[in-house]
C-alpha cells in the first residue's frame, strides 16, 4: 500500500468502484453532431443491418471517451492521465427505444513511482466491449 500525500491510500490489487455510464440514441446524435461523425451504422437501423450489424452502434471513440471519463474522475482530473490505451473486440449495441449500458471497472495492478497502473474492464450487456484496456494514473 502506498501513502500518496495522506489524502489516498492505494494498493495493488485495489478495485475502483463500478461505473455504469447509460447510452441512448440521442445521445449517439449529440455524439455525431460534435464529432462530425455521421456515419449511419450510429443512426440508421435499416443501413446498420444491411451492413452486418444486429441495430445501431456508439462511436468508438464515444466508448473510449466515457471510459476515459472514469479513469480521469478517479484520478482527480484529466491531467492525471499519463496514458490510456484499449482495443475494440465489440461494439456497444443501441437499439431503438432502450439504453445501453457501457459499465467500467478498474483493478490496480502496479504502482510505479506515484501512478498506479490500472487494468480497465468494460462490458456492454455483459459483452466485453474493450480489450487489453490500461492507463497510468498519476495520483
Amino acid at each position: 500500500m502506498v501513502d500518496f500525500g495522506g489524502a489516498r491510500m492505494i494498493a495493488v490489487g485495489d478495485e475502483i468502484a463500478e461505473k455504469v455510464f447509460w447510452i441512448d440514441r440521442a445521445l449517439l446524435k449529440k455524439y455525431a453532431d460534435a464529432s462530425g461523425d455521421q456515419n449511419p451504422i450510429h443512426q440508421d437501423v435499416v443501413f446498420a443491418k444491411s451492413v452486418g450489424l444486429p441495430d445501431v452502434i456508439a462511436h468508438g471513440m464515444l466508448t473510449m471517451a466515457l471510459v476515459g471519463k472514469f479513469v480521469s474522475d478517479w484520478g482527480g482530473g484529466s491531467a492525471s492521465v499519463k496514458e490510456f490505451s484499449a482495443r475494440f473486440v465489440k461494439p456497444v449495441i443501441v437499439p431503438a427505444d432502450q439504453s445501453a449500458d457501457l459499465t467500467v471497472t478498474a483493478t490496480v495492478t502496479e504502482i510505479v513511482g506515484s501512478a498506479a497502473r490500472l487494468s480497465i474492464s468494460a462490458t456492454s450487456g455483459g459483452v466485453k466491449v474493450l480489450a487489453m484496456a490500461k492507463a497510468l494514473v498519476e495520483i
